[in-house]
């Protein structure tokens, strides 16, 4: 999956996304103008393939949110948490509502899902911050199931990240990379519980985290086959698909070779690779990365993630959906 840089596509983005290696785009905020530009971008980005590409972005809320002109403002996740502590019923109604508010106007300019909602336990880790429910890795499971919903209500399946859990560190891997010493059984009673049991109806992807967790693997998590085939597939049972996090973060400096980064990913577990906002990468995975076949497991868990064709909310409850987002007492 791969960022663009413009607004519409131009003859060498077109190429870009016709390599058989390119099986999605990620949009930012540069990509916006209006709601009208960003569903014929997606239209033309559907149309440079044969086969079907998915589109995605980082639409999760608070400060996180690439589309704003013309959107809803969506609250940041800690609020919703924040509002579990005093109103546990309103709260979960709260975060339905920000789930479905978020798939209805995405559904609405043709992007088939947003990398959320975040499942990181509330720390003090500097890259979540606000972006997490809550420090409970029970309230953070039910709280993002509910936003899942929302979002399954407008055909939309959810992915949940960042798995294992950024809570053990305080580097932001975006810069640095993040080193986690606690035992694999004090992630699992707290980071990855809240991945139990998820919905595979409702979270179709997880996204890997680049932290590294040194009882467990030397190596980060995104690269590491104990982390996404034992634990996430084998113990918690996990049908989706795994995203990479972007893999031009600074926490994989030390793997210069951006090719490298990719294969790595691929041979630990991941199905869709991001690499975002490097151009010259980009080319570089594409002219030298020749991956083994997506086998029929993949490619179907892969194809979930497009856009469900289903009747959605009616118009009354889409606008009383927004009024709740705006107003989470109602």
């Amino acid at each position: 999956m791969i960022s663009i840089e413009g607004q519409t596509l131009d003859p060498l983005t077109r190429e870009r996304l016709s390599h058989p290696a390119v099986g999605g785009v990620i949009l930012f905020a540069r990509n916006y103008v209006s709601p009208t530009q960003l569903a014929d971008l997606t239209r033309d980005i559907r149309s440079a393939k044969s086969s079907p590409l998915l589109i995605a972005v980082d639409q999760e809320g608070g400060r996180v949110q690439r589309f704003t002109d013309s959107f809803t403002r969506l609250p940041a996740l800690r609020l919703i948490g924040d509002l579990y502590d005093r109103d546990p019923d309103r709260a979960c109604c709260w975060a339905r509502a920000v789930g479905t508010v978020l798939a209805s106007e995405l559904v609405a300019v043709g992007v088939d899902f947003s990398f959320a909602p975040v499942l990181d336990l509330a720390s003090a880790n500097k890259t979540i911050g606000e972006r997490a429910f809550h420090k409970n890795p029970n309230i953070v499971r039910l709280l993002g199931s509910q936003f899942a919903l929302g979002m399954k209500r407008c055909g939309m399946r959810a992915v949940a990240k960042h798995f294992p859990g950024h809570s053990g560190v305080i580097e932001d891997p975006h810069l640095d990379f993040p080193k986690d010493c606690r035992s694999l059984n004090e992630i699992q009673l707290t980071d990855t519980k809240v991945y139990q049991g998820l919905d595979p109806d409702m979270f179709g992807g997880i996204m890997t985290c680049h932290v590294g967790f040194s009882a467990v693997d030397d190596l980060p998590a995104t690269l590491s086959s104990r982390w996404l085939r034992q634990e996430l597939r084998e113990r918690l049972h996990f049908t989706g698909v795994i995203f990479s996090d972007d893999l031009m973060m600074g926490a994989l400096r030390e793997i210069t070779d951006p090719a490298e980064r990719v294969l790595k990913a691929y041979t630990a577990g991941c199905d869709m690779m991001l690499l975002c906002n490097d151009q010259p990468a980009i080319d570089f995975v594409l002219d030298s990365v020749h991956l083994s076949p997506r086998g029929e497991k993949m490619q179907a868990r892969i194809e979930k993630m497009q856009l469900r064709d289903i009747p959605g909310p009616t118009g009354q409850m889409l606008i009383d959906a927004k009024e709740r987002v705006i107003n989470p007492e109602l």
